[in-house]
């Protein structure tokens, strides 16, 4: 064949490895291992619609393809990205008119608004088609009630390293579609880069083990991939990361539930695992001010201080100088002593003044600016605290009359807020504190 005739029979090492049965299929056992609930319904022919959530190369395409392909199903593939309900209603009006069953795979099918999503639900409800959507992101924020209601939601987990070792030595062995003829040898530490740089995807292996051919050098048994050539193969590894996605968000909260565990050495793995991702350090910077208030508190005051320190350190350093200082103060804020009582108190507050309505300033804490103020009685009979004993004016009340009483803030036996306590409960002993009348 001609360099034309090439180009145009050429499929992708990652297609034409494409699993055919579900034996061959690699990893999520907990879908269609033996045993499994899905994979007992294919081999019976029973199918259902279903969105399919999982991270890139983990199998969603393949699986729905396999849906169709074992209830002897005509399959269909729109992307959401690039399709309208114009197409929506050409696939139905398909579905309608030919005969048996049909399987619509939607990629990325958050990416349909809540029109579009709604285009599917009479279709769906009446058996016209078999819906199947696949999705990067949790379909509890991206796709509607009414059609998650009518949708089952499996949950694909990324491959583990013995899933991809065994599709690597696959793509290896396979003569007819994978690399076979060539018999091409890689070394065992290669092979372990090239699994580690997939980071769970299947796909990117094989488009990694496709490159890598092009590196080949040829031998008398075959030919060998060159240690040296691994970095140029695998370039720049990519974690798999999604800012504002349900990965990013759970790895934001396994770094402040590291911290305020007081684990500095999660702290900074998962501080690490996401700058290596591509997380803006400003995001996590902001983070941990807010982390400085909430957990640590008036325990070290400090904290806060430092925190702000950081950010404005990384401010004038930029990356990767300025990531330094946000790592000391997030370590900082693990060792500290922690104390959530400001913000259980803020919360508490806040609550009460919502519930409790427009509460009177009491008139001797109201401002007396004028002559009239004055002769209404504003601020009469306040007691300035520094003139008194200990600078605490005993007996004066400072909140509205119907919620004297009420405590907000609980200090808790933690660094500085000991010190704290201690010194509202030598106060209130004194009698008629603010908290006791």
């Amino acid at each position: 064949m001609d360099q034309h005739e090439i180009a145009q029979d050429y499929r992708p090492l990652a297609e034409t490895m494409r699993p055919q049965s579900l034996d061959q299929f690699v990893g999520q056992s907990q879908l269609v291992g033996e045993g499994a609930g899905l994979r007992q319904a294919l081999l019976a022919g029973r199918i259902h619609s279903m969105v399919l959530w999982g991270p890139p190369g983990t199998g969603k395409t393949t699986l729905a393809r396999m849906v169709a392909q074992y209830c002897d199903a005509r399959f269909e593939v729109l992307s959401a990205v690039t399709a309208g309900i114009k197409d929506v209603r050409e696939v139905v009006a398909r579905a309608k008119a030919l005969p048996g069953k049909l399987v619509l795979f939607v990629d990325e099918v958050h990416r349909f608004n809540k029109a579009q999503q709604d285009g599917f639900l009479p279709h769906v409800e009446d058996g016209t088609l078999i819906l199947i959507g696949a999705t990067t992101e949790n379909p509890s924020f991206e796709l509607n009630n009414a059609l998650l209601s009518r949708l089952r939601v499996y949950v694909l987990k990324p491959l583990e390293y013995d899933d991809l070792k065994e599709l690597l030595d696959r793509a290896l062995d396979d003569v007819e579609r994978g690399l076979g003829s060539l018999r091409l040898s890689i070394p065992e530490d290669a092979r372990r880069q090239l699994i580690d740089a997939a980071d769970g995807d299947a796909r990117r292996l094989l488009n990694l083990m496709e490159i890598a051919t092009q590196f080949a050098q040829s031998t008398d048994d075959g030919c060998i991939l060159p240690d040296e050539t691994l970095p140029e193969i695998i370039g720049t590894p990519l974690r798999r990361f999604d800012k504002g996605g349900d990965l990013f968000y759970d790895q934001i909260s396994a770094l402040h539930k590291s911290m305020r565990g007081t684990d500095p050495d999660a702290v900074l793995y998962w501080f690490c695992r996401m700058i290596d991702g591509g997380c803006d350090p400003r995001y996590i910077a902001r983070r941990a001010i807010r982390m400085a208030s909430e957990d640590v508190g008036n325990a070290d005051p400090r904290a806060l201080t430092l925190t702000l320190d950081a950010a404005e350190s990384y401010e004038r350093l930029g990356s990767p100088e300025g990531e330094l200082a946000l790592a000391q103060a997030l370590v900082y804020l693990a060792c500290a002593p922690k104390s959530n009582a400001v913000y259980k108190g803020f919360n508490e507050a806040t609550k009460a003044a919502k519930e409790t309505g427009t509460q009177e300033v009491p008139p001797h804490l109201r401002n007396a600016p004028t002559r009239l103020a004055k002769e209404l009685g504003h601020g009469e009979g306040y007691r300035y605290a520094h003139n008194e004993p200990d600078a605490y004016a005993q007996g004066e009340t400072y909140l509205p009359e119907s919620l004297i009483g009420q405590q907000y803030y609980h200090p808790v036996d933690q660094g500085l807020e000991i010190k704290i306590r201690e010194k509202l409960e030598r106060l209130r002993k004194k009698g008629g504190s603010i908290d006791d009348r």
